[in-house]
């Protein structure tokens, strides 16, 4: 599998490169880190209700979590931009498992059922 097609960086201006590369970069940075800190991260937003779910479901299956949570759909929009740009991931939530991109509500309930979550959290973090 490859990944999405992205501009190349060779093909970006560096004044529009140093404003991508900074834009809300500690947002970046903290979600990055508490990826590769933390088993299972989701990052969210107040008042989705697919992140509500995710977040039920998870801990009915006995999952612990840290829970990252940006704004609401009145408000921090641009950081949540950053890091839609960052993952790739267009939605919200985000569920990350040891560092892995699970995806969003369906593809987490989908890794719930068919155990590949407790797989990946079974395996060496690397």
């Amino acid at each position: 599998m490859t990944a999405r097609p992205a501009l190349p960086v060779d093909r970006i201006q560096p004044a529009a490169l140093r404003h991508i590369t900074d834009f809300h970069a500690d947002t970046v940075r903290e979600v990055s880190e508490a990826v590769s800190r933390n088993d299972v991260v989701i990052v969210g937003m107040a008042q989705n209700p697919h992140v509500k779910n995710v977040r039920k479901a998870l801990s009915a299956a006995g999952i612990g979590f840290t829970y990252l949570e940006y704004g609401s759909y009145f408000s921090q929009w641009p950081k949540r931009l950053a890091i839609k740009m960052w993952s790739g991931w267009p939605t919200f939530p985000q569920v990350f498992v040891r560092g892995k991109l699970i995806g969003g509500e369906d593809l987490t309930k989908a890794a719930l059922a068919d155990g590949s979550i407790k797989e990946l959290l079974a395996t060496a973090k690397t």
